[in-house]
């Protein structure tokens, strides 16, 4: 029988998908192949058919359990014998399945890596006839690939010991050209047998988004989305079970899974994403690569993965049934101290951690790129692609692009007169014209690059650094701390020969974040009051009035008429209900009448009843979350920085959002945490000695109070060296 009729047979196709039918003839006729074709591209039709059709065993061997399961169990389902040894499988089940493996009552048998190393496994599988080895998820041999595994490497070793030699064939979803190179030298693969069969995802958009909230994010997607089953990638466990339980909290039907819950429960959490018990789940990397479900409609990585590599993978479980589904990357300049962390923590040796950081800002500059999203992936395989998709986040921003050129030759003249040794912080600090110790030190207030771009903050030189590297106007060096480096298309900007055109957003004025368990109150009273009454929630009062009242936080009814939304006569009819619910939570909450009506002051930018003045750390929380630094603060309001430091930290302690990036360094916070530990404590002077002289006091202070909420008591502290003083 043909593959074709085959394929018609078994799977219910007609035709094959580009490049399969090449690769299985390929096969069939004896070669040993490699392919590299992306997730939902149809791998696993390229080795079953010709399992199907050769006489003896084709043995696939699966790096996961839940891999091997939904695999067997589809094959199976269409008629196909089929079997797999894992650890979920008691002693008698396996001789079991290997003696009915020996008879042939299996075209196939899926086993793990690591049941290859034991030599008495060994023994018994040279008894039985194989015909086809199939390495799945090929790039775990490659000590350069993204999930490299010792006991895929030993494979080639364990075939070439086979009294027979069977047809091997291997695959994968990516792999870079080093990674592929290695796969071919190590298992011995012709050139003319590897196969590269177009990365690109045509069904899928992908985008970035920066500074978005990732719990309020989420929330307002499966809002807008329902029933469109989906996954959220998190970082770590931790932030897993957080954005698990906040999501559950508000009703929505989500599991989770990561490597901290038993098999039981996380075997639990697949089948129920599997059957659409659930419409999305939360979870670790360690979720995904066995999940057979092919209308995911979108994958949304709360936290920048460390490489391409994983994050393409990952996003590619998006849309396997080929249609239009969506993937999303939510970017946050602390995810890359997450993963840097990460990475330094790991028992990789040295080279590895280098080759590790390298994809790393790879990754970085994926997020920073204003060029095609898909093109960016498909170049950094090793392909090419003539144009652009037309769908991704970069393709559709329908912002017109800025000459930035002046503000571009600034930056490169900055980094050419640091004669290029140094990293992106210290080169914003000196383009901000900051007075940090370092850069005096080194002498850098006396370039004439210092200050020359005052007018925007920090975090803003730096993302505007970040963009242009992206843009290839910059490199960074292979080396633990990376410096800025220029290329020739920056020296061409330089020398007036090129200029350089860049989407650039606008600044804007953030906003306090709402106070998420109040809301719910609210719309709970809403939801009362509009059942009573038969009028749409949105009548009594919108969303947006919601959120102000849970910003704001009045507890009389004056300053509740001062919130948007409110008339004379909704404050008649409603305030008295809502005010009850906002009192009670202030209550609860430990926040006097006072403190609300301050903090009503400063969210509505007036004075607390019309009289008294804006407290004065309130008018430094403000003027920062405006886009100030505090060297400009500091002149604006004549304080010194440690005054404002402190009010920074009080205002943080009250609840205001502070953003701890622009108080903490890139890098800096896993020294300062590694330092409180060797501490045993939060003095700060013990503390700053055991660290380089570049971590300022104000980093220190920083990390405390983002690692336990103190930064009410630093606000406090400070009001009592005042009055010492």
């Amino acid at each position: 029988m043909e593959p074709l009729q085959l394929l018609e047979r078994y799977y219910g196709y007609s035709s094959f998908r580009p490049g399969q039918e090449t690769i299985i003839r390929k096969i069939l006729a004896g070669h040993n192949t490699f392919a590299v074709m992306p997730t939902g591209g149809g791998k696993s039709i390229c080795y079953q058919i010709p399992a199907l059709m050769m006489e003896g065993l084709t043995l696939v061997v699966s790096p996961l359990i839940s891999l091997m399961k939904d695999q067997v169990d589809h094959l199976n389902q269409l008629g196909i014998p089929a079997a797999y040894i894992n650890s979920t499988l008691s002693s008698e089940e396996m001789e079991q399945v290997l003696r009915d493996a020996a008879r042939r009552a299996y075209k196939l048998l899926y086993v793990a890596p690591e049941r290859l190393e034991s030599p008495r496994f060994q023994s018994i599988l040279r008894g039985i006839p194989l015909s086809l080895v199939t390495i799945d998820e090929a790039h775990c041999i490659s000590q350069w690939g993204h999930d490299f595994r010792t006991s895929y490497r030993s494979l080639a070793r364990w075939i070439g010991e086979l009294p027979q030699r069977p047809v091997i064939a291997a695959f994968t979803a990516t792999a870079t050209r080093e990674v592929r190179e290695d796969i071919a030298r190590l298992l011995s693969f012709e050139p003319e047998h590897i196969f590269t069969m177009g990365l690109e995802r045509k069904n899928l958009s992908f985008s970035v988004l920066h500074g978005e909230d990732t719990r309020g994010f989420a929330a307002g997607y499966l809002k807008e989305n329902p029933g469109r089953p989906g996954i959220f990638y998190c970082a770590t466990r931790k932030e897993t079970e957080r954005l698990h339980q906040f999501l559950t909290e508000r009703g929505f039907s989500v599991g989770r899974y990561h490597g901290g819950l038993s098999e039981t429960e996380r075997k639990q959490a697949q089948e129920d994403f599997a059957f659409d018990r659930v419409q999305a789940i939360v979870a670790t990397n360690a979720f995904g690569m066995g999940i057979d479900k092919s209308n995911v409609r979108f994958v949304i990585h709360c936290q920048m993965p460390r490489n391409l590599e994983s994050y393409y993978q990952e996003a590619g479980r998006a849309g396997r049934d080929g249609e239009e589904s969506e993937c999303i990357l939510l970017f946050s300049p602390s995810d890359v101290q997450t993963q840097k962390f990460l990475i330094d923590q790991s028992e990789l040796p040295p080279e590895l951690k280098a080759q590790e950081h390298a994809k790393l800002r790879e990754m970085y500059g994926y997020a920073h790129t204003q060029q095609c999203l898909q093109q960016t992936f498909v170049r950094y395989f090793g392909e090419k692609m003539t144009e652009p998709c037309g769908k991704c986040g970069n393709c559709t921003d329908a912002g017109e692009r800025t000459d930035v050129t002046v503000e571009a030759q600034k930056i490169f003249s900055c980094v050419r007169r640091m004669r290029e040794r140094f990293g992106i912080s210290l080169t914003a600090k000196v383009l901000k014209g900051s007075k940090s110790k370092r850069v005096l030190e080194l002498g850098f207030d006396s370039l004439p690059t210092y200050g020359l771009l005052k007018e925007y903050t920090e975090k803003e030189i730096t993302h505007r650094i970040r963009v242009l590297a992206a843009e290839g106007y910059l490199q960074f060096t292979n080396e633990e701390y990376p410096v800025l480096t220029l290329t020739p298309d920056a020296a061409a900007v330089l020398k007036g020969e090129k200029r350089v055109l860049l989407r650039v957003k606008k600044r804007r004025k953030q906003t306090a974040s709402i106070r998420d368990d109040l809301y719910e109150r609210l719309r709970s009273l809403r939801k009362e009051l509009s059942e009573a009454e038969q009028v749409p929630p949105y009548m009594i009062f919108p969303d947006s009035t919601l959120a102000d009242l849970t910003r704001i936080l009045p507890v009389e009814p004056e300053s509740m008429r001062s919130v948007r939304g409110v008339g004379d006569r909704k404050l008649e009819k409603y305030g008295t209900r809502f005010l009850e619910v906002i009192r009670e939570y202030a209550e609860e909450k430990g926040l006097s009448p006072n403190h609300a009506a301050k903090e009503a002051a400063a969210a509505l930018d007036t004075p607390a009843g019309g009289k008294d003045k804006e407290p004065s750390h309130l008018i430094t929380w403000r003027l920062w979350n405006d886009g100030m630094d505090l060297d400009a603060i500091a002149k604006e309001r004549g304080l010194s920085p440690a005054t404002l430091d402190g009010h920074l930290f009080r205002a943080a302690g009250e609840g205001y959002p502070v953003d701890w990036d622009r108080l903490i360094p890139e890098g800096q916070e896993p020294l300062i945490r590694q330092a409180v530990e060797e501490v045993g404590g939060t003095r700060l002077k013990p503390i700053k000695e055991t660290l380089p002289d570049h971590v300022s006091y104000t980093a220190i202070k920083a990390v405390l109070a983002k690692q336990s909420g103190r930064g009410r008591s630093w606000g406090q502290k400070e009001d009592e060296m005042k009055s010492k003083r």
